[in-house]
């Protein structure tokens, strides 16, 4: 009974429409009901599918970068849904198994002329699951360096710190060593400080310990510590290390710089100095002539 009634629907349709527009009539009845459908599907996934999507991954506590590709999936699959479901209200099924012969035939040339897109995507699932980075997340690769904006099935949008956006495939970033300083809770960082020869090294790294134990952005755990690293041409090194917490780029060029900045004033204060290169030339005899050496006399 209910099935006679819905085809009695379109038939009524065709009926009142028929004086008007002829032999276009099933034309136009079968394309309004294509659009219908998927015009209902769109509205059915934003109002009811979406929702109820974000109220999941809220109850599972899914984070940022887990839940823009999955809900693009949801709604891609939906509104794939939607299409096949509108092809068969409308009376499509022909098409339908023409378009799965054409989409059969053509699958291999498709598969070779999208190598790199397959690639992208299947590296995208990779970054989905091995989660090396996250979005904001400051990452460094390749020489690049910023901050993630969007992870997608194909690319990666990272914001450089000059506030240009690259645009990255993912099989880039799976295929390469990629440095993620904002991975853990605290983050180590390394300066060389450069002192002269004759400077007193011992109370050149009591001045570096005791700025860092000053600074409210240095961990007092793990301890701050010096190490005497290089002896080079004109100074000799003294690599300090020290941890801060909850690392961003930011936080890391910040703290850096202050405490760089108060271990010179303590040096200077000291009267520690920080050399610059020094070059001597000498030659075999001083009182040889000049011509000797290639120039006139």
């Amino acid at each position: 009974m209910d099935a006679a009634a819905g085809a009695l629907g379109p038939l009524a349709v065709s009926g009142t429409l028929r004086p008007f527009l002829g032999p276009l009539t099933g034309i136009v009845v079968d394309a309004s009901i294509f659009v219908t459908v998927v015009a209902a599907t769109y509205v059915l996934y934003k109002a009811v599918i979406a929702p109820l999507v974000r109220r999941v991954f809220d109850r599972q506590g899914l984070d940022e970068h887990a839940r823009r590709p999955l809900q693009k999936i949801v709604a891609f699959v939906s509104l794939f849904a939607g299409v096949t479901v509108a092809f068969g209200a409308a009376g499509y099924q022909g098409f339908l198994r023409s378009l799965a012969t054409i989409a059969a035939a053509a699958t291999l040339a498709i598969g070779f002329a999208l190598q790199d897109v397959i690639k992208n995507f299947v590296a995208g699932v990779f970054i989905y699951t091995d989660k090396p980075f996250r979005i904001g997340d400051w990452i460094e690769w390749q020489g690049n360096s910023g901050v993630v904006e969007d992870i997608s099935f194909r690319v990666t949008r990272v914001r450089t710190f000059d506030n240009e956006l690259l645009t990255v495939p993912n099989n880039v970033l799976t295929g390469n060593v990629v440095k993620n300083p904002v991975a853990k809770k605290s983050l180590r960082l390394k300066f060389v400080f450069g002192i002269d020869y004759e400077d007193d090294v011992e109370r050149a790294s009591e001045i570096i310990v005791e700025e860092a134990e000053r600074s409210d952005a240095i961990l007092a755990e793990p301890a701050p510590s010096v190490r005497l690293t290089e002896l080079a041409d004109s100074y000799v090194g003294l690599q300090a290390r020290i941890w801060i917490d909850d690392p961003s780029r930011s936080d890391f060029v910040k703290a850096r710089a202050e405490f760089v900045k108060a271990v010179k004033a303590r040096f200077d204060e000291a009267g520690i100095t920080i050399p610059f290169p020094q070059r001597t030339v000498s030659g075999r005899d001083g009182d040889a002539d000049p011509a000797a050496f290639g120039g006139e006399a």
